[in-house]
């Protein structure tokens, strides 16, 4: 007598040669595909898509930076314009060291000698000695403290740009850069005072019309917010 072999238990077995065969074919593909480059995450694996969505713009960038074009500087924290006013012993290094002296009507020794060479301010014999030795001091101390902020400054620059900058040495430069600017612009602000006394209420008053700064009497135009006895004090007005 002759039995039949079941049904099922063949089905079943065709059924798992059948699964296996597509999971060999799906990780065949896997493999011959060749994965995406992740320029954003150093070179890993990423989806194209990821690549794809990033914008390219013809415009400017948004980060892009206000120093662009100062990476040629010879020293990158100093402009050629702030270099040559620290050697002269000018004032108008980091955007002028004495500004609060100059704009509140306190002159300086070099414009007022300008102007006399130029014609254009009168003062006497004894104010020029003093004003000439207020200037000669003044630039004499000024050229030294600029010389040793150019200095400092490339020893910075120079350890950035050959990658042996420490933590110790950033700190100490900054430290003594700082120091070194609040000497330069004290010397500054000091001769600008010193000049105010040295002139009359009227020779102020026609310094500060050359300069463009006052367009009536220096006594007269007190600025908001000083106290007008101090201000007609430090002015010379009567």
């Amino acid at each position: 007598m002759r039995f039949k072999k079941p049904v099922l238990p063949i089905f079943g077995r065709v059924l798992a040669l059948v699964l296996s065969l597509a999971l060999m074919v799906q990780l065949a593909g896997c493999a011959r595909s060749t994965p995406e480059v992740d320029l954003l995450s150093g070179g890993q694996s990423a989806p194209a898509a990821a690549i794809d969505s990033i914008p390219h713009t013809t415009g400017e960038s948004a980060i892009v930076s206000p120093y662009a074009g100062q990476e040629g500087r010879e020293i990158k924290a100093l402009s050629p314009e702030d270099i040559g006013g620290l050697l002269a012993g000018a004032g108008t290094p980091f955007g002028g060291m004495a500004k609060p002296a100059e704009l509140n009507g306190y002159p300086g020794p070099r414009n007022v000698l300008d102007a006399v060479e130029a014609g254009e301010f009168l003062v006497s014999e004894q104010q020029m000695d003093k004003i000439e030795s207020l200037y000669g001091s003044m630039r004499l101390e000024a050229i030294g403290i600029g010389e040793e902020i150019i200095e400092l400054e490339t020893t910075v620059d120079d350890a950035f740009a050959e990658r042996s900058i420490s933590g110790e040495l950033l700190q100490e430069s900054i430290f003594e850069s700082g120091r070194l600017r609040s000497q330069l612009r004290m010397t500054h602000l000091q001769t600008h005072l010193s000049m105010v006394e040295s002139l009359t209420p009227d020779q102020v008053e026609r310094y500060n019309k050359l300069r463009g700064y006052v367009s009536g009497n220096l006594c007269d135009n007190i600025p908001e917010g000083h106290s007008a006895e101090l201000w007609k004090k430090h002015n010379n007005c009567n």
